[in-house]
């Protein structure tokens, strides 16, 4: 068999003491049960066998009894084997013609877009690096739901260009729906360097392996209603000038929308880009407000709501995930192939028509809870956010 390792991908399983690294140390390691080792560190990582799709992973071992004085520590590699019933050549196959492979999959858009996909036939591969922004439990459970329902999630970043490459290669990708991103506003205020290394970084290495493709795949991106930043002009339009950006997340989506321009003009690559507006629902984020107000009205904290110049409060154009998830698919179903001769590059707001303050969220929560919220108004922080 011809193995592919994807060395980058290793964790120290010892130290992080996490279930893959269990199971790992379990299932792969052989000639001793653990109890019989002097182990030191031990690493374990995703390894796919090029030939069958199969998918499961393998650990090293340092053994400090084997280790000699002067000489190295003997290093054992235990075997490979699945770790799951399913494989990525199953999660692949398609009854459409369109294999997608979803980035962000363990994400709350792209867990409901790859649901969505499979559902109606076609074949669909995640992958998610599990970033640590909110906690990784809920995206596991997410990526656990999605094998239930025959979607194999790779836990791998996208910065990780070879690996991108022998997905897109060895599945036959012919779209690829590119979720992946740091998310939120205020926290690029304490990372920036996350946001640069996924959304931009991560972005164009990703667009990379698409156009060393042949056929090369079809790309719908998420972009962001954050784009639009210091405007004053509403209704939003995709007419309107993009410039001001207040925010390090909107400065990386607008990025996002001028790099596929470029890849558009050089290499044929089509795009459609959707400008996501404030989106809402079940396996949400728990850092967005519709999760964090009712955690705090049910625990007695206070909400805080910003404010802007003279009382003005914020507004959002809250959407539902489900009116998100058929837009998406829609441009899934119309991007054009990716060839000089047809391909585009098109942008579309994807979201509520009717925005609504932050108060009245708060109200329909009290609502649905009876439960009075206590409410503290607070001028809006200078970390990124906008009043529209």
């Amino acid at each position: 068999f011809r193995r592919v390792l994807f060395r980058s991908g290793i964790h120290h399983a010892i130290a992080r003491g996490g279930a893959a690294s269990t199971v790992a140390r379990r299932c792969l390691c052989k000639g001793a049960s653990l109890s019989n080792w002097s182990v030191k560190r031990s690493y374990w990582g995703p390894l796919a066998l090029a030939s069958t799709g199969c998918v499961g992973l393998s650990i090293w071992c340092e053994d400090e009894l084997k280790a000699g004085k002067d000489s190295p520590k003997v290093v054992r590699c235990g075997s490979w084997r699945e770790v799951s019933n399913l494989t990525a050549a199953e999660s692949s196959k398609s009854r459409t013609g369109k294999v997608v492979l979803v980035t962000g999959s363990a994400g709350f858009v792209g867990y409901h877009c790859a649901l969505a996909l499979k559902a109606r036939g076609d074949g669909v591969i995640g992958v998610d690096n599990y970033c640590a922004y909110y906690p990784t439990s809920l995206k596991r459970r997410r990526a656990e739901s999605l094998m239930a329902e025959g979607i194999y999630t790779f836990e791998a970043d996208i910065n990780e260009k070879h690996f991108i490459d022998h997905i897109l290669k060895e599945y036959k990708v012919t779209h690829i729906l590119a979720l992946a991103a740091q998310a939120g506003v205020r926290y690029a205020a304490k990372d920036p360097a996350s946001y640069v290394a996924s959304n931009v970084s991560g972005f164009v290495s990703l667009l990379e392996s698409a156009r060393h493709c042949d056929p090369k795949p079809s790309i719908v991106y998420a972009s962001s209603s954050s784009v639009y930043g210091l405007n004053t002009k509403t209704p939003f339009s995709e007419e309107d000038k993009v410039d001001n950006p207040a925010s390090l997340y909107a400065a990386t989506k607008k990025a996002n929308e001028m790099m596929a321009h470029t890849y558009t003009h050089i290499y044929g690559l089509s795009f459609i880009g959707l400008r996501f507006f404030t989106v809402y629902g079940p396996w949400g984020r728990p850092d967005m407000a519709a999760f964090s107000f009712t955690k705090n009205i049910l625990t007695g904290k206070p909400i805080r709501i910003f404010q802007g110049p003279g009382g003005s409060e914020l507004e959002r154009d809250f959407t539902y995930i489900d009116d998100i998830v058929q837009g998406t698919l829609v441009a899934v179903d119309k991007v054009a192939p990716s060839t000089k001769e047809t391909a585009e590059n098109t942008i579309y707001n994807l979201g509520n028509k009717d925005p609504v303050t932050v108060t009245y969220l708060v109200e329909c929560i009290e609502r649905s809870l009876g439960k009075q919220a206590n409410r503290q108004y607070v001028p809006m922080p200078p970390t990124g956010d906008v009043l529209k």
